[in-house]
């Protein structure tokens, strides 16, 4: 059993196909491409990389070519969640080849337990609606799942961010069910990250003492707008993604890595010491 274990967080790909622009003004699949390549530049290399939601921009069957066309360069494997601009029929078809793929049911849900952490994709997507939803069912999936390894790291994969980010129009479309949601973390405590998406934006909170972290997109962000009547608009900041290392010892720690600066870097001494 391995003691570290490296998780690639990246989201919110909005793939379009045919060389269509995300808004007439993003491309997504380009971008996806050079995030593959950071990627695979990434030294030591994670061991796996997740994506949470959102992988194609309106979850057509030709979107969902594009992105499989493209990962077929990572040279990592991968999982990924629904998002709510996916499609979960078109999912089941695209990735019916991968080993956590779920077969059936309701759901879009899965869990990779033979790994030195558990890793749930729970799926909180609402069919044509932007917001996500943690049901009853939901509840009783996820805590049926918790309670097969108890003792267990474990991290959840859900693409609706569980908490108010002040970013008004985001968050008219958050995760309902929150309380439904940390009532059963609270029985688990087993858990320790929550991973997340939507928000486009890198940003940290806790919900039942655990540690919720939303990744910033692969190409487009939201724009950071605190006012109450902000309008829904996204920037182009720099594309990001977050990297989680767990240690047997020390748990989990997590980075934010910019995708938009070189790969090159600089000693900080030389052979007199500290560089003057």
């Amino acid at each position: 059993m391995k003691d570290q274990f490296v998780i690639a967080q990246i989201s919110d790909l909005h793939i379009k196909a045919h060389g269509k622009l995300s808004y007439k003004k993003v491309d997504t699949l380009h971008a996806f491409k050079r995030c593959i390549e950071h990627l695979n530049q990434l030294s030591p290399a994670p061991d796996l990389v997740a994506i949470t939601g959102d992988l194609t921009d309106f979850g057509r069957s030709d979107e969902y070519k594009a992105f499989t066309d493209a990962i077929a360069s990572l040279n990592l494997p991968w999982v990924a969640i629904a998002g709510n601009h996916d499609d979960r029929e078109n999912l089941r078809v695209a990735y019916k080849n991968q080993p956590w793929q779920p077969e059936q049911g309701t759901f879009f849900n899965w869990v990779i337990s033979d790994l030195p952490i558990q890793i749930i994709g729970l799926d909180s997507t609402v069919p044509n609606k932007p917001w996500g939803e943690f049901c009853k069912d939901q509840q009783e999936w996820l805590e049926q799942t918790l309670s097969l390894h108890p003792h267990k790291p474990t991290i959840i994969l859900l693409h609706h961010h569980p908490f108010l980010s002040g970013i008004g129009h985001m968050d008219q479309q958050n995760l309902r069910g929150i309380e439904r949601l940390e009532c059963t973390l609270k029985k688990h405590p087993q858990v320790q990250r929550i991973l997340c998406g939507h928000l486009h934006r890198f940003i940290t909170t806790t919900l039942a003492g655990i540690t919720v972290c939303s990744a910033p997109g692969t190409s487009h962000q939201v724009a950071l707008d605190f006012r109450l009547d902000a309008p829904a608009h996204f920037s182009l900041e720099p594309a990001g993604m977050l990297l989680h290392r767990w240690n047997i010892k020390h748990g989990f720690t997590t980075h934010y890595l910019n995708l938009g600066t070189p790969e090159a870097t600089y000693p900080f001494y030389d052979e007199n010491g500290l560089i003057d």
